[in-house]
């Protein structure tokens, strides 16, 4: 084992020092230690599950720790369903030559070749001699270098626990509220609030804060340029001073923000950085049907049901900030940055929060939190958000537009495929560009802007670019990307980016495609892919959903299918959706077939099918975030309305296992293949196509005519 064996996973590479992923404690158990945070989807018992295997110790001794910039390793942010990939493959090597090297001390201390050696539950055995040690016996002496990359982990055919549903770890403490960052009571801790401007480029131009000063239990009324909040003894108190201080403010105005009911015209229209993401052209052209249609969607809240909250506390010459952000390193190197503190200063620690996918205010709330702790330094300090700040201030997914043409030969295959997409970038969280990414900070006298939001490398699926060029195989692709420099107002990351409304265009278009073509289209897209796992998941949901080729609807009911390969590089889904027609569309059921590669934890892999299921459905059906020329008016779950309980569809999923193959991601998956899904079944239902989301009562109605 002395030769390299693979480059280190990259997490690992940048944290290579093996005593900050793992710790063995006295009483027996272990600490892991991962870069990555628990946001709901099951990530931290997944790679929990992962240590016990790669250290042969049992699943029930391990202790999982939220991210903390003083012990936790630097693995970025948790998004993108990278986490297995990237967190999981770090811990699966960090964990491999941890053990590695127990057993060259053990070896060392029997006298014996490190190969005889055999672990049980952190027992190292000699069967020769019969001596055994354990990890916590070794603890005290192991010399845990830096991690070289030259040993190899297990060999999967060895695993004992990867590829079963453990209890997941997480789950205890979100039954007894411990888990959330909601319920943190620090000793003597004050509550905040934050009165926000009324719309996104406000300023504050006159306040008189005297009476608001005297309320009740009020200790501080913090102000900084337009950044406005203040401090109160009791939760509630602070809720009515935070009313009243609003009712003192005045503010200016500009009515800059677009007509929301014509943006695609907007969006169309604006300057904007122009990408060709594919140019191929294999084959000459030929004659058939030529197509062309454009498909939309609205900008998106998170919408998480429990507003953002973050805990900050000035004490010692240090500040402590606790966060239910996605990005806890870099909010530490943002709040750093802004307040021009050494990074070693500041302490982030993670907490769950309500639930999101993506770039919500999580962020924002921490730095409001520090913002008024720094007036009462020595205090802690908790800020929790309102509902009408959360859907008012978080950043929005942004609207995007996407223009297709096609031509579908006479023998039924597409010839042409061309493609042209619109709207803004999709990331600004903290820490991707100088200007600062925390919300407050745009309220200072200091003047500082926005950042322009950014996109990742295609390669690693892009933005608004992601699943944008087809993952089918046609001889002429060409898909163009224009993104939209200005920002009407403030986006960034939400659960597989353009992704879902990409998906949703190009296998509604694959529908119209094989209706022109009087192909079935399950076999219309299957005489589009040579990738066999693409196949396999096709075939899957189709046996699994009783599809019936040439099935027609009734005008109420119908029936249609979505498939996508998430990024073209992660992993395989093909969902199946069926749909009963009244006033509204209600989804009635949902089958999906999903390759994930090696599955850590099966029943986490189900989950996180499910809830990419439900939240697409919610998104399809009703979701859009909406404002006058000024403000944001979609500020309460009236004015923006998401699934239901009772709406929710019955759910039915085919997991394919392939643990000869690298793990991939879930969960954002599912968004893409279950719009265009959806969408299909309504046409099927209908013979109506919607190509502007959500497929309302009015846009079905506007379709018809």
């Amino acid at each position: 084992m002395s030769s390299l064996v693979n480059p280190l996973p990259p997490t690992l590479q940048s944290n290579p020092q093996l005593h900050r992923w793992i710790q063995f404690n006295p009483e027996g158990t272990v600490t892991v230690r991962s870069g990555k945070v628990e946001i709901g989807q099951g990530i931290v018992s997944a790679i929990a599950q992962i240590a016990a295997e790669e250290l042969d110790v049992s699943y029930a001794r391990i202790r999982t720790l939220p991210v903390d910039t003083s012990v936790s390793p630097n693995e970025g942010s948790t998004s993108g369903s990278r986490s297995i990939q990237e967190g999981g493959e770090g811990m699966r090597q960090a964990c491999a030559e941890i053990r590695h090297a127990f057993l060259q001390l053990a070896a060392s201390k029997f006298q014996v070749d490190v190969d005889s050696l055999r672990i049980m539950d952190g027992v190292i055995h000699a069967p020769a001699s019969n001596q055994t040690l354990s990890y916590w016996q070794l603890a005290a002496e192991v010399q845990l270098l830096p991690a070289q990359g030259d040993v190899r982990p297990k060999p999967v055919e060895n695993y004992t626990l990867v590829g079963q549903s453990l209890q997941r770890l997480d789950i205890a403490k979100k039954v007894t509220g411990a888990a959330f960052i909601q319920d943190i009571d620090l000793p003597g801790m004050l509550h905040g609030r934050i009165v926000r401007p009324p719309s996104f480029k406000a300023r504050l131009v006159a306040l008189d804060d005297t009476s608001v000063k005297g309320m009740p239990g009020v200790r501080v009324v913090v102000r900084k340029g337009s950044f406005l909040g203040v401090i109160a003894e009791r939760e509630e108190q602070a809720i009515k001073a935070m009313k009243a201080l609003a009712g003192q403010c005045q503010w200016q105005e500009d009515a800059d923000l677009p007509d929301v009911d014509a943006l695609p015209d907007f969006l169309m229209a604006q300057p904007a950085e122009h990408e060709l993401l594919c140019d191929d052209s294999s084959a000459q052209q030929v004659g058939g049907t030529h197509l062309a249609a454009t498909f939309t969607r609205p900008y998106l809240a998170h919408a998480s049901i429990g507003p953002s909250c973050a805990l900050a506390w000035w004490h010692d010459g240090q500040l402590e900030v606790w966060s239910h952000s996605q990005s806890i390193y870099a909010l530490r190197d943002e709040i750093a940055k802004i307040l021009q503190l050494p990074p070693d200063q500041v302490t982030a620690r993670h907490a769950e929060g309500a639930g999101c996918y993506g770039h919500n205010g999580a962020d924002d709330a921490a730095f409001d939190a520090v913002l008024l702790a720094e007036a009462v330094k020595g205090e802690p300090l908790r800020v929790q958000w309102m509902r009408e700040d959360e859907f008012a201030w978080e950043p929005l997914g942004p609207a995007m537009v996407v223009k297709l043409e096609g031509v579908v030969s006479a023998d039924g295959f597409i010839s042409e495929w061309k493609e042209e997409i619109w709207g803004n970038r999709h990331i600004s969280r903290p820490g991707r560009r100088p200007e600062p990414g925390l919300l407050a900070a745009w309220h200072f006298d200091q003047g500082f802007e926005p950042p322009a939001a950014t996109d990742m490398p295609l390669a690693m699926g892009g933005g608004s670019q992601r699943n944008a060029v087809p993952y089918y195989d046609f001889p002429t692709k060409n898909v163009r990307n224009h993104a939209i420099t200005p920002m009407p107002v403030r986006t960034s990351a939400l659960r597989a980016l353009g992704a879902y409304v990409n998906v949703f265009a190009i296998e509604s278009f694959m529908d119209e495609l094989a209706a022109a073509a009087q192909i079935d289209p399950v076999e219309f897209r299957l005489r589009h892919l040579h990738d066999e796992r693409a196949h396999a998941v096709i075939h899957a949901v189709v046996a699994k959903a009783g599809w019936k080729p040439g099935r027609q609807g009734d005008g109420t009911t119908g029936i249609g299918i979505g498939f996508a390969r998430y990024k073209n590089i992660g992993n395989y889904a093909a969902v199946i959706a069926e749909v009963a027609i009244a006033e509204t569309v209600r989804v009635v059921r949902v089958v999906a077939a999903v390759d994930c590669g090696r599955m850590i934890n099966p029943d986490g892999v189900l989950n996180q099918v499910e809830g990419g299921i439900v939240q697409a459905t919610s998104w399809v059906l009703k979701e859009q975030m909406r404002f006058d020329r000024t403000r944001i008016t979609s500020r309460t779950w009236e004015d923006y309305p998401i699934l239901k309980f009772s709406e929710v569809p019955k759910i039915e999923v085919e997991l394919i296992n392939r643990p000869e193959h690298e793990s991939l991601g879930v969960g954002e998956g599912m968004t893409g293949p279950t719009a265009a899904a959806i969408a299909n079944a309504v046409y099927n239902a209908m013979g109506v196509r919607v190509r502007d989301l959500p497929l309302t009562p009015d846009r079905i109605v506007s379709a018809m005519s």
